[in-house]
């Protein structure tokens, strides 16, 4: 087994038979639902998803390379790491706009309205978004899910600004 394809993959996720780019793309949704479930520091919450978003950045543009060669597409569907970090992107604000913690429900209305926001973007790829796929190899990959990751992020705040009040 190759390791970039591996990682291009989110160690697997990128196999699954049936949409695997929403598969690559919880994770951070449930690492974000259960750090702000749980009451984690705001701070702490940022870190993670910078630190995700970084991870899936460096596996996206490590390897995916291995995967378009295997594979023979210019962005193969098992490549999950953009969908990975994209998702990370739509969440990496919220704890520092929020005017104060989430609560429980709050959490899991977040994170589902932020999944939401991020598969509905990734997948229509409205308007300029759509034209990022043609950077070459990875970067391709990953920049329209970056940028559907910061339309997400803006409609994240969007329902924070009607779900979470105070």
């Amino acid at each position: 087994m190759d390791w970039k394809r591996l990682i291009a993959t989110c160690l697997g996720l990128g196999w699954m038979p049936v949409a695997p780019g929403t598969w690559g793309s919880l994770p951070p949704v449930v690492v974000f639902g259960v750090l702000t479930y749980c009451g984690a520091p705001g701070a702490a919450t940022t870190v993670v998803m910078a630190l995700m978003l970084v991870a899936g950045c460096v596996a996206c543009i490590v390897g995916s390379p291995g995967s378009i060669a295997a594979v023979g597409k210019e962005d193969p569907g098992e490549v999950v790491a953009d969908e990975f970090a994209g998702q990370a992107v739509a969440f990496l604000v919220v704890p520092l706009v929020a005017t104060r913690g989430l609560s429980g429900w709050e959490s899991l209305a977040i994170a589902a309205c932020g999944f939401l926001a991020f598969r509905v973007i990734d997948i229509l790829k409205p308007g300029p978004i759509k034209r990022l796929e043609r950077l070459p190899m990875g970067w391709g990959i990953l920049a329209d899910d970056l940028a559907a990751g910061v339309v997400s992020a803006i409609l994240v705040y969007l329902a924070m600004v009607v779900l979470v009040r105070g």
